[in-house]
């Protein structure tokens, strides 16, 4: 079994350090969510020089306040995310089922 050995005199401490890390995580992912990071990437995939496959990757994090700032708020109209875009789909559906019926009542008269 090894013990760990100190740190020699004067060197600087490791960037990996238990000690104060969970700071500097705190710090770094702040400031990630202030400022947002944007990851963009494509992937081809071709064949005798056609192209078969075309993946197009993009990754944002950001905090919601600055997706907002920079235009991206599509889980607010996103039906499985919001309740009230599920509420306005439900409306939308009920006035059409609406129109249909009275529709119908009209061709039977």
């Amino acid at each position: 079994m090894t013990t760990p050995r100190p740190a020699p005199t004067g060197s600087l401490p490791s960037p990996y350090a238990s000690e104060g890390s969970s700071a500097n995580l705190a710090d770094i992912l702040e400031r990630v969510l202030d400022k947002g990071v944007v990851i963009a990437g494509d992937i081809k995939i071709n064949l005798l020089d056609i192209e078969l496959l075309t993946i197009k990757l993009r990754l944002v994090v950001a905090s919601v306040e600055r997706a907002k700032e920079m235009g991206i708020d599509w889980w607010e109209s996103d039906p499985a995310l919001s309740s009230r875009a599920r509420h306005g789909e439900l409306a939308r559906e009920n006035a059409e089922l609406q129109r249909r019926i009275a529709e119908l009542e009209e061709r039977t008269a």
